[in-house]
C-alpha cells in the first residue's frame, strides 16, 4: 500500500504556497480513504472479464482537445467517429461494433448515458478527461452497472483523487482548424488535515475540418471533500456548455473526391426562379446545450474487511437545436396558410426556422457495500434512478408569412419519463491457491412512459395530425454472470466465463416505429474465454469470445406507418472473435504495445427493405412502395472483420516520442454486405513528441506537439447508406436493379496540435 500512496502522490501533487499542513501519515490517509470510493462495478485482476485499465498519465499524454473516445482509441476493438473530422465536436465510440446506445458510461458509478437515448453525448462534457483520475473499460457484458444495460461495452470513470498536497497547472494548446484548449487547475491540498477542495476551467474551440463546423465547448470541474479518519465525503459537481455548428448529414462519393469538406447541413435553397438551388447557408444552424452534474460521495471503511459506498446525484440537461427548413408544410406546423401578393392560391409550404428543445432532470441514488478477506471479495449494491425530459419545438421565422406569428410559437411537446432500480450482489471466492470463483447476480426493473405530441406528422391518419405518444412499458430483467480465473503460476493466468445481459428499446425504437406495434427487449449471451503471459518485460493476452443476441434492435431499412426508417427486432444475431494484445519493453527507453481484433459479425436470415423508385427515360421518381431483400446470414453494419492497433513509445531525460498506428478493415453501411454501400479500409497514422523538465519556479513543464495523419490519408470512419430498387416504368413485374447513394463523413488530413503544460 505504501508503494501505491507514493505513486498517487507523485502522479497527483505539484506545490504552491497555501495555508495547508501535510504529513505522510496524511497522504496515507487520503489514499487508502480514497481507493474505497463507488469502484464496486469494476472488474479486478481476478475478474473473469476482458478489460483494460487507463491510467491517468495515458490521459494526460493525449489530452490536447480530442474528445475521451479519441482517448481511447488505441485499445482493443475500439472505433471513434467525428462529425467534424477533427475529433472535437460531436464524436462517439463503437466497441466490437457495438455503437454508444449499447457501450454503459458511468463516472463515480453513476450512470452518464442518456435515460431515453441510452447514448452518451461527449460534446456535453467537454474536456472531462482533465478531471479524470483513471477509466476503464469492459468489453463484453461486463460486471453489473448502474444506468442502461451494457450490450458491446462499459466505460467506468472515476473523477481525480484529491491531493493532499497543494498544486496548480495550466496548459493550452494550438493547431490546424484553428483549434485551441485552455485549462486550468487548482487544489489546496490538505488543510487543517481532513479538508481538501479542486476546480478546473476549460475552454476548447475549433473550425472544424468540413466547412462551417465549428465547435464552442466551456467547461467546469470542481469538488471539495472532508477526510476523517475512516469516513469521506466529497461534493462534485461538473459541467459544460456547447455551442456546435451541425455536420449532421454526409457527403456523396462524387463529393469526396471533389470537395471532401463540404458541409450541406444549414443549405438555403432558392424557392424563386433558381428553384431548388443553394444560394447561401444559414448562420444560426446550431446546436446548444448545457447540462449540469452534481455528485454526493460518502464512503465509510467500517473495519479491514468492511467499507461502504452511497452516492446521490442530480443532473440537469437543457437545450435546443435550431435549424433551417426549406419547403415545409405549414400545417404540420400548426399554421395557417397565407397568400403571396398577386396569388390567388393560398401558400401551403414555405421556408422556416425551427427549434427542437429539451429540458431534463436525472436523480437518484446508489451504494455498495462491500467485504473482503484472504478468500473473499464481495459487494452488495444497487442503484434507484427517475429521469424526466420535456421534448418540445417552436417556429421562429416563417418565410414571407403574412398571418400573425406568435414570438414562441409550439408546435409540439410530449413528456418521456423512466424509472430505473437495481440491485446486485457479486462475489469472488479463491477455491484453491491459484483458482477463484466469480458469480454475478443482478435483478433490473424499468418503468417507462411517454405522452403528448411527437414532431412527426401522421398523413395517414383522418384527420391527418402529430403523431400521438401514449407509451407504458414495464421490463424486468435478471442477469447472472458466473466465471472462473486460474492463476496458474505467476507468470501465466487464464478465465472463463459466461454472461446474460438484457437492454430495453430507446425512446427512438418507440416514436420510429409502428405507432401500434413495440418492440421488444434484446437478449445477449456473452460467452468469453481469456489467457494472459507475464514478465517483466513482456505481457501477452488473448481473449475469445461470442456473443449471441436475441431480438437484437438493427435498421433494416423497414419504414413505419409514414414512410420514416425504424429499427426491428431481428430474431438471431451473433458476434464472435479473437482478441490479442502484445506489449514488449525493451529496455527503459523502448517500448511497443499492439492489439489486434479479428472478427465475425452476422444476423441469420437477414431480411432487409429499400425504397421503390420508377425509372422512365432516365429520370426516377418515388412509388411509395418497398421491397424486401433476403440477406442470407449478412454482416452486421459497422463491424469490421479486424481492427489493429500499434504504438511505439520512445523515452529517455524528459524526452518521449510516440507513433501510434491503426488498421481498420471495411465496415458495410447496411446489413448486406456490398462493397458499393461501405466504409474503405483504412490505415492511419499520428505522430507525438514531447518534453518534460523543471525551472526554479515550477515543478514542471511539458512541451510537444502531435501530428493527426501523418501521411494525409484519405478516410472515412462514418455514414450510412441510401439504396433504393429501381423498377423500369414503374413496373414491379419485372426485376429491378439496385442503386446505392451512400453518405459519409470524411477525417481530416494531415493536421497539428502544439501544447504546452506549466505544474506548480
Amino acid at each position: 500500500m505504501k508503494k501505491i500512496g507514493l505513486m498517487a502522490v507523485a502522479l497527483l501533487g505539484a506545490g504552491v504556497t497555501v495555508h495547508a499542513q501535510t504529513s505522510a501519515k496524511d497522504s496515507m490517509k487520503v489514499v487508502n480513504l480514497q481507493e474505497v470510493q463507488v469502484v464496486s462495478t469494476r472488474a479486478t485482476a481476478k475478474t473473469p472479464v476482458a478489460f483494460t485499465n487507463v491510467k491517468k498519465e495515458q490521459i494526460s499524454k493525449q489530452n490536447f482537445g480530442q474528445d475521451i473516445p479519441f482517448l481511447l482509441s488505441t485499445t482493443p476493438s475500439v472505433l471513434t467517429t467525428s462529425d467534424a473530422g477533427t475529433g472535437v465536436g460531436y464524436t462517439a465510440i463503437r466497441v466490437r461494433g457495438t455503437d454508444a446506445t449499447r457501450i454503459n458510461v458511468t463516472a463515480n458509478g453513476i450512470p452518464m448515458n442518456d435515460s431515453e437515448s441510452h447514448a452518451i453525448f461527449w460534446v456535453n462534457t467537454p474536456d472531462f478527461a482533465s478531471s479524470l483520475e483513471d477509466m476503464q473499460i469492459q468489453r463484453g457484458a461486463g460486471t453489473s452497472t448502474n444506468g442502461s444495460g451494457a450490450f458491446g461495452a462499459s466505460i467506468n470513470m472515476r473523477t481525480q483523487s484529491i491531493s493532499s498536497k497543494p498544486y496548480a497547472e495550466v496548459s493550452g494548446s494550438y493547431g490546424s482548424f484553428n483549434t485551441h484548449k485552455e485549462t486550468v487547475k487548482v487544489g489546496t491540498g490538505l488543510i487543517n488535515k481532513y479538508w481538501a477542495f479542486d476546480a478546473r476551467l476549460s475552454n476548447i474551440q475549433s473550425d472544424g475540418y468540413r466547412d462551417r463546423a465549428s465547435s464552442d465547448l466551456k467547461s467546469y470541474f470542481v469538488q471539495g471533500g472532508y477526510f476523517g479518519e475512516n469516513t469521506t465525503i466529497k461534493f462534485i459537481t461538473f459541467g459544460g456548455k456547447e455551442k456546435t455548428y451541425h455536420a449532421w448529414d454526409g457527403i456523396s462519393k462524387e463529393q469526396l473526391e471533389n470537395d471532401r469538406t463540404y458541409n450541406p447541413n444549414g443549405v438555403i435553397l432558392d424557392d424563386n426562379k433558381g428553384k431548388g438551388n443553394p444560394i447561401g447557408f444559414y448562420d444560426d444552424q446550431m446546436d446548444n446545450y448545457r447540462q449540469t452534474h452534481y455528485q454526493l460521495l460518502f464512503d465509510h471503511i467500517f473495519s479491514p474487511a468492511w467499507n461502504l459506498n452511497i452516492a446521490f446525484h442530480y443532473t440537469n440537461g437543457f437545450g435546443y437545436y435550431q435549424e433551417y427548413k426549406n419547403g415545409r408544410s405549414l400545417e404540420e406546423y400548426g399554421l395557417k396558410p397565407f397568400y403571396l401578393p398577386g396569388n390567388s392560391e393560398p401558400q401551403e409550404k414555405t421556408n422556416l426556422v425551427r427549434q427542437k428543445l429539451v429540458d431534463s432532470d436525472f436523480g437518484g441514488g446508489i451504494f455498495s457495500l462491500n467485504y473482503q478477506n484472504e478468500k473473499l471479495n464481495a459487494s452488495f449494491g444497487g442503484a434507484l434512478n427517475r429521469y424526466s425530459n420535456d421534448h418540445y419545438g417552436k417556429v421562429l421565422w416563417v418565410k414571407n408569412y403574412s398571418e400573425q406569428l406568435a414570438p414562441d410559437h409550439e408546435y409540439y411537446r410530449n413528456n418521456g419519463g423512466k424509472t430505473d432500480g437495481n440491485v446486485y450482489l457479486k462475489a469472488n471466492y479463491q477455491l484453491t491457491d491459484g483458482l477463484s470463483a466469480y458469480a454475478d447476480l443482478q435483478y433490473r426493473y424499468i418503468h417507462y412512459k411517454i405522452d403528448g405530441d411527437n414532431d412527426k406528422w401522421d398523413f395517414t391518419a383522418t384527420p391527418p395530425h402529430l403523431q400521438r405518444l401514449d407509451v407504458r412499458e414495464n421490463f424486468s430483467f435478471f442477469n447472472p454472470k458466473a466465471g472462473l480465473f486460474w492463476q496458474i503460476n505467476p507468470n501465466h493466468s487464464a478465465y472463463a466465463s459466461f454472461s446474460v445481459a438484457q437492454k430495453e428499446p430507446t425512446r427512438n425504437n418507440y416514436t420510429d416505429g409502428m405507432f401500434e406495434e413495440h418492440p421488444t427487449a434484446e437478449k445477449l449471451l456473452d460467452y468469453e474465454l481469456g489467457y494472459t503471459y507475464r514478465n517483466e518485460w513482456f505481457t501477452a493476452g488473448v481473449n475469445l469470445y461470442y456473443m449471441d443476441y436475441t431480438d437484437q434492435l438493427v435498421l433494416n431499412g423497414k419504414t413505419n406507418d409514414i414512410g420514416e426508417a425504424m429499427a426491428e427486432n431481428v430474431k438471431d444475431s451473433y458476434r464472435m472473435g479473437i482478441e490479442l494484445a502484445l506489449g514488449a519493453k525493451f529496455n527503459d527507453w523502448l517500448r511497443w504495445d499492439i492489439n489486434g481484433t479479428w472478427s465475425k459479425n452476422r444476423i441469420k436470415n437477414y431480411v432487409g427493405y429499400v425504397y421503390d423508385q420508377s425509372l422512365v427515360n432516365g429520370v426516377t421518381d418515388d412509388l411509395w412502395t418497398q421491397t424486401a431483400i433476403e440477406g442470407g446470414n449478412s454482416p452486421i453494419a459497422f463491424s469490421p472483420s479486424f481492427i489493429g492497433n500499434s504504438l511505439i513509445t520512445l523515452g529517455s531525460n524528459g524526452l518521449e516520442i510516440s507513433f501510434q498506428s491503426q488498421y481498420v478493415s471495411r465496415q458495410y453501411l447496411d446489413n448486406f454486405g456490398t462493397k458499393d454501400n461501405s466504409l474503405d479500409a483504412y490505415f492511419v497514422n499520428h505522430l507525438s513528441a514531447s518534453y518534460s523538465f523543471q525551472t526554479r519556479y515550477t515543478k514542471g513543464i511539458t512541451i510537444g506537439a502531435t501530428v493527426y495523419n501523418l501521411f494525409n490519408t484519405k478516410y472515412e470512419t462514418n455514414g450510412y447508406s441510401q439504396s433504393v430498387a429501381l423498377y423500369e416504368n414503374g413496373d414491379k413485374t419485372k426485376p429491378y436493379v439496385i442503386k446505392h447513394d451512400p453518405r459519409f463523413y470524411p477525417m481530416a488530413g494531415t493536421n497539428i496540435l502544439a501544447h504546452i503544460t506549466f505544474r506548480f
